[in-house]
């Protein structure tokens, strides 16, 4: 499994985004399906970068993958690590998406989109380290 290793900041998004499309270049990935993968890495990565060492500075670590059976569509698991804030997105509940925009409270839609367009998201604390996973299917 491809690892990389980036500094936790907003600058580094792009590499990340980068370093994750060299993974999927082999394999016929739908625009819509990349647009969503693109969301859902934004929306953990940025997360990652403004909380979880504030106010310092700190990295994560990513594990890219793709698997490929010759009877089943191909599967990207991305698993982001940090040593940040122990912090679980997944217990935040869903933001009211019927509320209107002046109702509705601040946050949560991002990570609400990311379990809505990924097939899979989990989340453990391992080793005092955060470690969310997701996973997708790409052809």
């Amino acid at each position: 499994m491809p690892v990389k290793i980036f500094e936790a900041a907003d600058e580094n998004l792009e590499a990340v985004n980068d370093f994750i499309h060299e993974q999927i270049k082999p394999f016929s990935c739908h625009s819509q399906t990349l647009f969503q993968i693109d969301l859902a890495v934004e929306e953990i990565f940025v997360n990652i970068s403004h909380y979880a060492y504030s106010p310092d500075k700190g990295t994560v670590q990513i594990d890219c993958s793709v698997e490929k059976t010759s009877d089943a569509p191909a599967k990207l698991t991305v698993s982001f690590t940090d040593s940040g804030k122990a912090f679980n997105p997944l217990e935040k509940p869903d933001p009211d998406i019927t509320a209107s925009v002046e109702e509705r409270e601040i946050g949560g839609l991002g990570i609400f989109l990311t379990k809505k367009y990924m097939d899979t998201v989990s989340y453990v604390r391992k080793n005092n380290r955060n470690v969310l996973t997701i996973t997708k299917t790409i052809s």
